[in-house]
Order: structure tokens, then sequence, then C-alpha cells
């Protein structure tokens, strides 16, 4: 478990490198005209972040908070943590090297390149990306920046919602995307109960819904399981995941962009799906805030 003052300090470290994501209240009837009327949400736009994404604030409080060997860095992802890691780094003037998969997202790897890190593309799963990484660490003496099952990193995604909660007034529930599940480990661990936090993940990947039916990290079919630092706080702090699919998250990405000029990626909008299809369905009076995490994507895409 991690503390609200250990978020706090991490606050303190990182908010030079980071900025303050704003919020904005919309209407989900602008959305999607069939919703009707309905009271408005509050979207964090998590997505206006540096380097595209929530993942910036755990690179940070990895770099800032641990000491980095002449090596530099090293890190495994699919795509938006490496180029959080590779920003941190280039700001830092560290060396980094980062490892994805062949299935990586083109705009993502791009960036990876044009922030200067050292990119190498090996496997067709982070699993492949995750154990080169890990070779390298031990080969190299580089520092192991992951993208969500250690301590600094959670503690970096963690200030999410510190800024949240100073933001939106009495809130109820926060809906969160959840992929290895560093984000609504953070975000659990700050709020510690006091305000009800829901997973939302992609019917493709559950790796929160595989592990809490299984009772601990599971292999889910397209992702990386859930973290193992991870799971006992979602054990402790998260009242429940609900899935979503494929097609609700498009047209939920499609709406975002169409009626608000919101850029998200598909990931980022799991939780406007969710309240658009239905997943979850708020109770009468419920203030609900809905995380839009990231926007590494092709801009083409926002019109397809």
């Amino acid at each position: 478990m991690i503390s609200r003052d250990e978020i706090r300090r991490t606050y303190d470290t990182i908010r030079p490198y980071i900025r303050r994501t704003p919020v904005v209240q919309i209407d989900l009837g602008e959305l999607d005209p069939a919703v009707g009327s309905w009271p408005a949400v509050t979207l964090k736009l998590e997505q206006l972040q540096c380097a595209g994404s929530f993942k910036a604030r755990g690179a940070f409080a990895n770099l800032l908070l641990r000491e980095v060997p002449p090596a530099g860095v090293v890190a495994a992802s699919g795509g938006n943590h490496g180029v959080a890691v590779a920003y941190a780094a280039h700001r830092h003037g560290v060396p980094a090297r980062i490892f994805v998969p062949t299935v990586s997202a083109a705009a993502k790897v791009e960036r990876i390149r044009r922030l200067g890190a050292e990119l190498v593309v090996t496997g067709d799963r982070y699993a492949d990306a995750l154990a080169a990484a890990q070779a390298w660490e031990q080969s190299s003496g580089a520092m192991s920046v992951h993208a969500f099952d250690q301590p600094h990193t959670l503690l970096g995604q963690g200030t999410l919602g510190l800024e949240l909660s100073g933001q939106a007034d009495q809130l109820d529930t926060v809906l969160v995307p959840v992929g290895g599940g560093g984000l609504i480990g953070g975000i659990a661990s700050w709020f510690a109960g006091s305000v009800r936090v829901i997973g939302v993940e992609p019917d493709g990947a559950p790796t929160l819904t595989r592990a809490r039916a299984a009772g601990g990290p599971a292999d889910a079919p397209a992702e990386r399981r859930v973290g193992e630092l991870v799971f006992p706080i979602t054990q402790a702090y998260v009242e429940d995941v609900v899935l979503v699919g494929d097609a609700a998250i498009l047209a939920a990405q499609r709406a975002l962009w169409q009626a608000a000029r919101i850029a998200a990626e598909p990931a980022a909008s799991v939780g406007i799906a969710a309240l658009l299809t239905g997943a979850y369905k708020p109770a009468p009076g419920e203030r609900v805030a809905v995380v839009i995490s990231g926007a590494n994507m092709d801009p083409a895409q926002l019109g397809a």
C-alpha cells in the first residue's frame, strides 16, 4: 500500500515537470443525443499531460525519486509509457532505451524516436519487450522504470487523484481506465475509500476483471497481467470493474471529438463508453468523474 502523505510528497517533487491538467463538465447528452437529459459529468483531461498521457507522472516520479545510474534508464512499453520515459529522460539529459513490441502504434513509436531514446522493437507481445528490457537492465546496469508494477510509478499516478480531488467538488465516483493497473492503483490509493473508484476495461483485455475472478494477477487474453503491487490496492479500494466492447469504445472516442473536440485515444475513452452504454449506471444525483487518460494516436483516427 502507498499512503496519501507519500503521494503528496511525490506531487511536490514532480510538480515543476508536469502539467496540472484541467477538468471540464459535460452533459452526456451532448455526446450521444440518445442518452437524453443527464446531469453533467466531470472529465479529467489527462490527455493534455506532458508526453500525451498520465504516464508522465510515474516516469518523472521514478527519475526524480530514485538515483539514476550512468547507464540511464530502460523501460518496456506498449507505447505511452515508453513515450513518457523517453520524455522524462530527455528533460533530465539521461540515456534511455525503450523496448516495444511490433504491435505498438506507429504514432507512439515515432514519438519515442523523436524524443531521442534508443528504440528497440522486439517480439509480438508486451511480455517479449519486457523480457528484453529486463535482460538489458541486467547487462547494462540501467535503472528499470516499470510501467505499472513499481512503487514510484504508483506514487506518480496517484498524483492525478490528488489533483482531481481539488478540482471536482463533492465527488462520489471516478471511472478509471485499466491496463496494467498503475493508474487505478495510484488513484485508488489517494482516495482510499473516500470516493467510489470503478475500473473500466476493454472486454478483450480484462486484466483486473480476470485477476479479481482468480483471486490474484492472472494472464488476460490480449494484455499483460495486472501488477502484483496493484492487485491488493484494488482489492481494498476499487469497488467494481466493468467491461466495454471495442465498438462502444470507438463510438465514445468519436463522440468526444465530434461533440467536444476532446482528442482521446481508444483506451482513454473507455469510461465514457461505460456511461453511454450503461455498463456503469450512476444513481440519481451521483457525482461522477471520468479520467481521459491519453491521446497518443494518429490524428487521422479522429476523423475515421
